[in-house]
């Protein structure tokens, strides 16, 4: 017989399915997300720390894992719902199966649920506070248990992702690379971190989330990228903004996800959180400038509120053609921009990868206008 393992719900609802993965007992923050593939991409995005994910795609697995799709150096869910999942591997590329992976990982998983209804409950309460459990222990523990967490409102999980140490991404350029960018880790992706090298062709230095501007600045970069990342912005702002504001105007900046957040409050505006966010690689978002529809993938539970930015000093550039919520803005007065939607396409579509060579346009602009 298989093992029982529950997932709870912050308001009571409780789901019974069957375990697989590591067993053991993690809370998290339940959210679902709408990708048909990338499973492996989402469970090592930094931007999930303290979530349990819920996959809407009825069957995950079955083309298995492999090292160089891992996108940290670590599983960061602090759980796995599926509907069902594939112990057979269908792909000449793996180097692994899903449920290994998960039980190597200390993630546990939980199979058997109906997602569905699972999906709809939070498309209409809201992201919550939830419990996994699939080690035996009983749901009355689990309760107890979940009534003690606090959740993830307030905690800086950028500054606990964020590498302790500065490094540099390898580059396979033979030639001279004419930029050097300063990437802030508040969670990065590493496909992010590879496109920016990539697209420059560029030098990549990856930095702490608590740098300061001047650690930043003795580098000497050309440009700086705010990084992705988990959770509430506003504890990050708390240190990050002071940062982002004096390097605004010495150097142009683009923000991806925590980073546009952590942009936003930095220029004097406001983050909420969203019901349920947006986690997922069909997400709608038109460019104001061009028109143009954008399909594009996403993972975040808050967001800038677009009538706190000023007038005066931002122009909106992307929305969300689901919700209205801002997706995109620029500065009038500074060479920054910033999108809260991922580019990368580490799972999910291609569409705004050209958002990289906008930024390496900006540094050229910038260049020009200085004589460098």
């Amino acid at each position: 017989m298989p093992d029982p393992a529950f997932l709870i719900l912050e308001d009571g609802r409780t789901f019974q399915g069957t375990a697989w993965g590591y067993r053991g007992v993690r809370c998290g923050e339940v959210v679902f997300n709408t990708s048909m593939t990338g499973y492996q991409e989402i469970l090592t995005d930094p931007s999930y720390a303290e979530q349990i994910v819920v996959m809407t795609v009825p069957h995950v697995g079955n083309y298995g894992v492999t090292g160089i799709d891992d996108q940290s150096r670590a599983i960061q869910v602090h759980g796995f719902v599926v509907r069902e999942v594939s112990r057979v591997v269908s792909n000449h590329r793996a180097d692994s199966d899903l449920n290994t992976y998960l039980s190597q990982g200390g993630v546990p998983g939980i199979e058997g649920i109906d997602t569905r209804s699972l999906t709809r409950h939070i498309r209409s309460v809201g992201a919550m506070k939830g419990i996994i459990g699939n080690d035996g222990t009983s749901p009355e523990e689990l309760k107890e248990q979940l009534a003690s967490y606090k959740g993830l409102s307030g905690l800086d999980l950028a500054g606990r992702v964020s590498t302790r140490e500065r490094y540099e991404l390898e580059n396979k350029d033979d030639g001279v690379l004419p930029y050097h960018v300063v990437a802030v880790d508040f969670g990065i992706k590493r496909n992010i971190a590879r496109l920016l090298a990539s697209r420059g062709p560029a030098r990549v230095t990856v930095v702490p989330a608590h740098a300061t501007a001047e650690e930043i600045l003795a580098l000497k970069p050309d440009g700086v990228l705010l990084s992705n990342g988990p959770g509430d912005p506003e504890p990050v702002a708390e240190y990050a903004a002071a940062q982002v504001n004096a390097l605004l105007g010495r150097l142009p900046v683009m923000g991806i996800c925590m980073g546009s957040q952590v942009l936003g409050l930095a220029l004097g505006g406001s983050t909420y959180k969203l019901k349920f966010g947006h986690r997922g690689g069909n997400q709608p978002v038109k460019n104001l400038r061009t028109g143009i529809v954008e399909i594009t993938a996403q993972n975040h539970g808050f967001a800038v509120k677009a009538e706190s930015l000023p007038d005066s000093e931002v122009e909106i550039t992307h929305i969300n053609l689901n919700d209205d919520t801002l997706e995109g803005f620029a500065c009038k007065k500074v060479p920054a921009f910033a999108v809260q939607y991922h580019p990368e396409a580490a799972p999910g579509p291609h569409d705004a990868a050209y958002l990289f060579d906008d930024f390496y346009k900006l540094i050229q602009q910038w260049q020009q206008a200085r004589g460098a």
